[in-house]
């Protein structure tokens, strides 16, 4: 019995002009990121925003990006200003990545905007833009796939897996996400001096 190729990885190949930069200055960031990147000193982040413009990156004022940030190819991202990018976040930006002002990306998170055709015996690959609206919170270690817009001021609870496209406004939890209320009907918490977390009443 010949049993069906479902990948044949030998015929892969990556399409001209995939990566919108040469493989030479892909190898220059890489190296960059490595070398000069992240090692930096956390308080850095005026260091790291102008190696991110020196490669293309959009990045606005005061914006905060952690020096352990894994970014593919930084031409193709763009961040509004004061948004803040935590620990370990991966933004693997072979197509774009679209982040608003006043958006947080808590740390461990994965900003996926490519994929592979699981029906393609070349494992052909695709770019599908992701776009992270203004005032946006993703808890650590969310998972953002390929094509998915979160609208305005939504927020995603810890480990959520956003498969498709959100509304504004909303909070979300669970794989996949789903929404269990408007962000303003969520009860704010009581935090007392030194940033303490109390009790609520009730």
């Amino acid at each position: 019995m010949i049993e069906r190729t479902y990948q044949d990885l030998s015929a892969f190949r990556v399409p001209k002009g995939f990566r919108g930069r040469s493989l030479l200055a892909v190898q220059l960031w890489w190296i960059v990121q490595a070398l000069l990147f992240r090692p930096s000193p956390q308080v850095c982040y005026g260091w790291r925003r102008f190696l991110l413009r020196l490669f293309g990156a959009k990045v606005g004022k005061k914006v905060l990006v952690r020096s352990s940030v894994k970014i593919t190819y930084p031409w193709k991202v763009s961040i509004g200003e004061y948004s803040q990018i935590g620990d370990s976040v991966v933004l693997y930006s072979l197509g774009h990545i679209v982040i608003g002002g006043n958006a947080v990306v808590s740390q461990g998170c994965y900003i996926c905007a490519a994929g592979h055709d699981p029906a393609s015996p070349t494992f052909s690959i695709y770019q599908d833009s992701v776009f992270i609206d203004d005032e946006v919170w993703l808890a650590a270690q969310c998972f953002v796939c390929p094509g998915v817009r979160i609208g305005h001021g939504s927020f995603c609870n810890v480990r959520t897996l956003v498969t498709k496209s959100l509304p504004s406004g909303r909070a979300f939890v669970g794989s996949p996400a789903r929404e269990v209320c408007l962000r303003e009907e969520l009860t704010p918490m009581k935090i007392g001096e030194l940033g303490v977390r109390q009790e609520n009443d009730g």
